[in-house]
C-alpha cells in the first residue's frame, strides 16, 4: 500500500509543477494583456486630444478657436497663442513667429501627424520625438519658472518645472517604449512592413 502511495506521489509531483507553471504563465499573460490594453487606452485618449486640437483650429468649432476663426476661414492657428506670450527669455522670438505661414503649417501638421499616429498606433518613436519637441516649445512659450509676467502681474504658474506639457512629453515617450500600438492598433502590422524593418527608428 505504501509503495503504491509513493508511486502516485512521484507521478503527481511533475503534474503539479506543470500545473503551477501553467497557472503562473496564464497570470503573467493576463497581466501583460491588461497592461497592453491600459497603454492602448492612454494612447487613444492622448491621440484624441491632439486630433481635437487640430480640427478645432482648422474648422473653428467654438472651443479654443472661435467659430469663423478657423484656419480654413483665414485665421491663424499660432497667432493667438504665440502673440500672447508674455514672459520668458524667448518672448520676442515667439512674437515674431506668431501668424507666420511656416509656423502655422508646422504646428498643424504636427497636431495631425501626432494625433493620427497615436490613434493608429504606428511610428510611436518618431511620434514621441516630434511630440516632445512640440511640448518643449510650448513649455518655453509659457515659461513656468517665471513668477511674474513682463508687465509685473502674477504669472499664475503653479510649478517652475513640472506642467502639463512635460506630462504629455513623458506619456508620449512611455507609449513608444511600451510599444503601445500593438494592442487595439496597427503597431504589429506596422512593425512587419519591409521599410520599417530596415529603418527601426520608424517603429
Amino acid at each position: 500500500m505504501a509503495v503504491h502511495q509513493a508511486t502516485r506521489s512521484r507521478i503527481s509531483r511533475p503534474w503539479r509543477k506543470h500545473q503551477a507553471r501553467s497557472t503562473s504563465g496564464t497570470a503573467e499573460s493576463a497581466a501583460s494583456t491588461t497592461v497592453g490594453k491600459t497603454f492602448a487606452v492612454v494612447r487613444l485618449v492622448v491621440g484624441g486630444v491632439f486630433l481635437w486640437a487640430f480640427f478645432d483650429k482648422l474648422l473653428g468649432w467654438g472651443y479654443a478657436t472661435p467659430a469663423g476663426k478657423g484656419w480654413i476661414d483665414g485665421g491663424s492657428p499660432t497667432k493667438g497663442f504665440l502673440s500672447g506670450v508674455a514672459t520668458g527669455p524667448f518672448e520676442s522670438t515667439f512674437h515674431s513667429w506668431a501668424g507666420a505661414g511656416w509656423a502655422d503649417w508646422l504646428f498643424m501638421l504636427g497636431l495631425l501627424g501626432i494625433g493620427t499616429a497615436l490613434v493608429a498606433g504606428v511610428a510611436l518613436r518618431l511620434t514621441a520625438a516630434a511630440g516632445t519637441v512640440m511640448m518643449a516649445l510650448m513649455w518655453a512659450a509659457e515659461w513656468p519658472p517665471a513668477q511674474h509676467l513682463s508687465d509685473g502681474s502674477p504669472s499664475m504658474s503653479t510649478n517652475p518645472v513640472l506642467d502639463y506639457h512635460l506630462v504629455y512629453a513623458v506619456v508620449l515617450i512611455a507609449l513608444a517604449v511600451a510599444s503601445a500600438g500593438r494592442a487595439w492598433g496597427l503597431g504589429g502590422t506596422w512593425e512587419r512592413l519591409p521599410f520599417v524593418t530596415r529603418n527601426r527608428w520608424l517603429l
